[in-house]
């Protein structure tokens, strides 16, 4: 969210807004919110959560809205579980106005939490087997590929997926945020149109 200050009376849209937990704080600081979800139940808890957004059920490659209609897109771990990225990320720059800033949140390749969901995709788990992770310069790579231009990639969530260990090295995050991406089990980057 600082990443993306000031936001009052901006055009938001949220791809991937599953249960609204987003949409509802980007509302609250006052942006126009627009949330799509492919999963209609993830909508219909959106829209609970969020009544002051518009919600629709609607799939990232092929965006129901007209060219240049959004202030900012949001794509929070949404990218890394769609099978076509590269398609989602085009439908995420047409509908980005020129100048719009563009912020993706993906899981780190290289952190434990992706080892994790990396070893559940191979145990069986159909939503990690098909999930893709990156590193920096991946996604900064993709980001340029689409036209972007990238400003910024930040890191957070260097602590491990386990219970006491996790509440214990937490309080280095921010920290450690500051150092490197390297471990950051969440990446963001922010890019402009």
């Amino acid at each position: 969210m600082d990443l993306l200050a000031p936001l009052a009376e901006r055009r938001v849209l949220d791809l991937g807004c599953g249960d609204g937990a987003l949409i509802a704080r980007l509302a609250d600081v006052g942006a126009i919110v627009v949330g799509i979800d492919a999963d209609p139940a993830m909508v219909a808890a959106a829209r609970a959560r969020a009544p002051m957004a518009s919600l629709a059920a609607a799939d990232a490659l092929h965006l129901p809205f007209l060219d240049s209609t959004f202030d900012v897109v949001v794509a929070n771990t949404v990218l890394c579980l769609v099978g076509n990225r590269r398609a989602a990320l085009a439908e995420a720059v047409r509908v980005l106005r020129p100048g719009g800033v563009l912020a993706i949140g993906e899981l780190g390749r290289w952190s434990l939490w992706a080892m994790v969901r990396k070893v559940r995709g191979w145990l069986g788990s159909p939503l990690w087997r098909a999930s893709s992770f990156v590193d920096p310069r991946s996604l900064t790579a993709e980001l340029v590929r689409a036209g972007l231009t990238v400003r910024r990639i930040r890191g957070a969530i260097f602590y491990p997926p386990w219970g006491l260990m996790a509440r214990w090295t937490a309080r280095f995050d921010r920290l450690a945020g500051r150092i490197t991406t390297f471990g950051a089990a969440y990446l963001v980057a922010i890019a402009n149109k």
